[in-house]
């Protein structure tokens, strides 16, 4: 299905899940707030693939899941969700392959399964990412090379290396490499490929460990990683909490995150194996 084909979508509906109350023209302005509130409001997370359900991309599947159902998920829902409420408010968005490169060094190289979108206005380029899990970007990053730009939560920029961009963070002191690009475009059948590898195939990292991430108020971020749930504070001090049971796992996923999940949900990772 085209971009141009795609069904209705909800605006409204979006704009109440994410918090959003502000204008709604096609300006920096309101890219920035739909940016925080989305990245803070709609976790990354992968529950249904490590629960056995799949990730369904058409846009009817996304929005009952992520709007309707208050759910989350990973860059090809919430970056796919973000390009469709972009282009029906007008703006002029495009979605960007990449390569996540958090906790990877430049001498591996990870597979083209992530999503961006690029936002041209006024005659600048400008880059939105809200499913890159634990930094997802709160605000629009310009496509300005070697700038430090502040965002409500790390500073970032974007530098040219070895023929890519690299979008990266400001973590402590040093720039950590969020993501790679090309500034190719990725259309929906790319999605489709890359999402069957990401969510199905059996090295995938999205199989193997429970992933759930947001943003929060006061440059804070919530992460949980299998049963270890994490806060860390504007100054990247991280405080870690170990979960010792699948009650407690459910009552922060709750909670802290806002995933309301059935007592009864089987999680298939073995780091959960053991959880009473």
């Amino acid at each position: 299905m085209s971009e141009n084909l795609l069904p209705p979508l909800d605006l409204d509906a979006y704009f109440a899940r994410i918090g959003y109350t502000g204008p709604r023209e096609a300006c920096l302005q309101v890219l920035n707030g739909i940016a925080l509130g989305h990245a803070q409001a709609i976790p990354f997370e992968n529950l249904d693939v490590i629960s056995g359900r799949g990730v369904s991309l058409d846009m009817t599947s996304v929005q009952q899941k992520l709007i309707q159902a208050r759910r989350g998920g990973y860059c090809f829902e919430q970056n796919g969700l973000l390009l469709q409420v972009l282009l029906a408010m007008g703006f002029e968005a495009q979605p960007i392959s990449a390569r996540v490169r958090i906790g990877r060094t430049r001498d591996i190289t990870p597979p083209r399964t992530h999503l961006f979108v690029r936002v041209e206005l006024d005659g600048a380029s400008w880059l939105t990412d809200v499913g890159v899990g634990g930094l997802s970007a709160t605000a629009a990053l310009r496509l300005e090379l070697d700038v430090p730009q502040k965002t409500p939560h790390e500073t970032r920029r974007i530098i040219h290396e070895n023929g890519v961009y690299y979008h990266q963070a400001l973590l402590g002191n040093d720039w950590t490499d969020v993501s790679e690009f090309t500034l190719e475009v990725m259309p929906p059948i790319d999605r489709e490929v890359a999402n069957w590898y990401t969510s199905m195939h059996p090295q995938s990292h999205f199989r193997d460990r429970l992933m759930v991430a947001r943003a929060a108020s006061g440059g804070r971020r919530y992460t949980m990683l299998n049963n270890e749930f994490s806060v860390r504070d504007a100054e990247g001090k991280a405080v870690k909490r170990e979960l010792h049971t699948k009650g407690e796992l459910l009552e922060v996923l709750d909670e802290e995150f806002g995933l309301k999940l059935d007592p009864e949900v089987r999680f298939i990772v073995p780091e959960l194996a053991d959880l009473a």
